[in-house]
């Protein structure tokens, strides 16, 4: 059973968001400021949690931000804000996905559930015989077993995203991987046009891997075509 937090500070948001999370199976945390939540966050176990991001106190990209700084559980932003920048803006401080408002519920289900599955198979352990391996060249080291990175003995603090993003280009090493393909593998939807979340997860992760942005020594851009590892 999966512990959800929900922050959000419309009640009637939270409590439709909690009926279809509950409808489910799972533990739910209710919560409309962001003191409270941080307060969760501190004392729970949580598996997964959906901010809303125009919140009394707090901003919700501030309170992603601070959950980022010691959880890597994954966070999806529910807001009514559309602008791509607010988009991007989320996924750089972490967010896994963002959705906004109007937005259907099964479909929020639907995202949380591949969220989950992603978390899953990396903290708690997939079968033997799925993630055996490990890649370990140039300083970066990756296991799949344990869901750990080291770049020059330095553990890296991937998102369950993040590190299956890494992990996919390690897999495919000495091949461009396109957006479309790399969205697809690993976040198990249909591509569109226009879409930047991958250039954007792919900035954050070569921030913590401290690549430099013009001359990246691990994940390279292939212009109009996508990225590779070398």
């Amino acid at each position: 059973m999966a512990n959800i937090m929900i922050v959000d500070d419309e009640a009637a948001i939270a409590d439709l968001v909690e009926v279809y999370l509950k409808n489910e199976g799972w533990s739910v945390f209710k919560f409309y400021n962001a003191a409270d939540a941080l307060r969760c966050v501190e004392e729970t176990t949580l598996d997964l949690a959906i901010l809303d991001v125009m919140l009394p106190d707090m901003d919700g990209f501030t309170l992603c931000q601070r959950i980022r700084e010691a959880h890597l559980f994954p966070i999806i932003m529910l807001t009514a804000r559309v602008e791509d920048m607010d988009k991007i803006m989320g996924l750089t401080l972490g967010a896994d996905d963002y959705i906004t408002k109007p937005f259907n519920p099964l479909e929020l289900v639907a995202r949380v559930k591949t969220q989950l599955r992603r978390y899953t198979r990396y903290n708690h352990g997939a079968k033997a015989e799925e993630c055996s391996a490990e890649y370990d060249f140039q300083g970066l080291q990756i296991n799949r077993d344990t869901h750990r990175c080291h770049l020059y003995g330095e553990e890296l603090q991937l998102t369950p995203l993040e590190f299956s993003i890494l992990w996919y280009l390690c897999e495919h090493r000495g091949r461009v991987v396109s957006s479309e393909e790399l969205f697809e593998a690993v976040w198990g939807e249909k591509y569109m046009d226009g879409n930047n979340t991958v250039m954007t997860h792919i900035a954050r992760l070569r921030e913590k891997m401290h690549e430099a942005p013009r001359k990246p020594k691990f994940i390279k851009t292939v212009w109009g075509v996508g990225y590779t590892i070398e």
